[in-house]
């Protein structure tokens, strides 16, 4: 039986569609997931009782971690997204992130590694945009070979937000 769970290696050359992989497969563990991954760890709340707001609502103050409940244990997708991204990664990707504590923060640095900073993106744009003004099929080249060249440009301008 094959299995639907499958995480596809991180690959810098392939990272526009890791990146898109990545993303739906955390949604599939949990709706919540990419919240993690784009703003940081979620909390463990708890009423605080010392304090209540002039309109009557409590105040919600975060759970002490020795005050967690089995479902609060449960529900930190910030462990299972690190131990996602983890998985995917090669030992050469691992070193360069095994330092960060939350998976906003690997997920930040392999975005700053495969997508690089507004400088490297400002570069690549030129040599893109050359790519395709001069885009034609080379003798010999059949067409579908030519599409898949064509259309890695077009996603590659896409992804520098040249659309």
């Amino acid at each position: 039986m094959a299995s639907f769970n499958k995480i596809h290696m991180f690959s810098k050359e392939d990272y526009d569609d890791q990146k898109i992989r990545m993303q739906a497969h955390l949604a599939a563990q949990d709706d919540d997931m990419l919240y993690v991954i784009t703003n940081g760890p979620t909390k463990n709340l708890k009423v605080n009782t010392a304090s209540i707001t002039t309109e009557g609502v409590p105040q919600m103050v975060e759970k002490h971690r020795s005050k967690w409940i089995a479902e609060d244990k449960k529900a930190n997708l910030d462990n299972i997204a690190k131990d996602i991204l983890y998985k995917t990664l090669d030992k050469n990707m691992f070193a360069k992130i095994k330092i960060f504590s939350t998976a906003k923060e690997i997920w930040e640095k392999l975005t700053q590694l495969c997508e690089g900073n507004d400088q490297t993106k400002e570069n690549k744009l030129p040599v893109n945009i050359q790519k395709f003004d001069n885009a034609k099929m080379k003798p010999g080249e059949i067409l579908m070979e030519f599409d898949e060249w064509f259309s890695a440009i077009i996603a590659e301008l896409a992804s520098l937000g040249k659309e």
